[in-house]
């Protein structure tokens, strides 16, 4: 794990840490099962034990990392149990959600995603990966506000860090990301005729997609980390 010590002037020390952690997290620079220990991490950013703590302690509340009987933290190893509830859930809180937005859109409101869509295919064309889980990730965010519903919103990002992390895995598969951005155009299109049912039916399909290609990514590692 190699950690930049860019932390001493910062003035909510505790928020900085937590996302550079976070981000470390999802990129996979600390992987699953990995053993967080406070010592080392504080002597690498240069910091103190107090906003690391602050850090750790929102980190396992988010679901990142869990305590484990030995003292200390270790992150959260994704399980195919978990992949399948949370895609399961997924595939009915967000469908919900994008029929809600395109029964209730206003035309002025899908500026913001079409903006999105063509930063998409800029990345893609220019083969700019790494902008890409960001770019998605915002697109989604706009689409699931357009649904008018906070409870449901809120619901959503309650799943955020097992989304984020498996938004990484999905998209660093080149294929699948251009598959996702070709269902976007297909969710807009539907959004724009205010079709709740084929908008509905495509984010749910689309999710499912991103099930298959997570559990076919993290077999696929298995099997290295066997062979190896």
């Amino acid at each position: 794990m190699k950690l930049k010590n860019s932390f001493s002037q910062r003035r909510s020390l505790g928020q900085d840490v937590f996302e550079y952690l976070k981000n470390a997290i999802i990129d996979q620079t600390i992987e699953q099962g990995q053993r967080l220990v406070e010592s080392k991490i504080s002597d690498m950013l240069g910091i103190s034990r107090t906003p690391l703590r602050e850090a750790l302690h929102k980190l396992e509340r988010e679901d990142w990392i869990e305590k484990i009987p030995s003292g200390g933290y270790m992150v959260v190893t994704l399980t195919k149990d978990d992949i399948e509830h949370t895609f399961g859930i997924r595939s009915v809180l967000e469908a919900y959600a994008a029929r809600l937005a395109a029964e209730n859109h206003t035309n002025k409101e899908l500026i913001p995603l079409e903006k999105k869509m063509k930063e998409y295919q800029k990345c893609l064309e220019t083969k700019n990966s790494d902008k890409l889980q960001k770019i998605n990730t915002e697109f989604h965010d706009l689409l699931y506000s357009l649904s008018g519903s906070p409870k449901l919103i809120k619901m959503i990002n309650q799943l955020r860090a097992q989304i984020s992390r498996f938004r990484q895995i999905i998209l660093k598969q080149i294929a699948f990301a251009h598959k996702s951005n070709q269902d976007h155009i297909k969710m807009m299109d539907a959004i724009k005729k205010r079709d709740g049912d084929a908008v509905e039916l495509l984010v749910r399909n689309h999710i499912i997609k991103g099930k298959t290609a997570v559990l076919s990514q993290l077999t696929k590692e298995e099997e290295e980390k066997k062979s190896a």
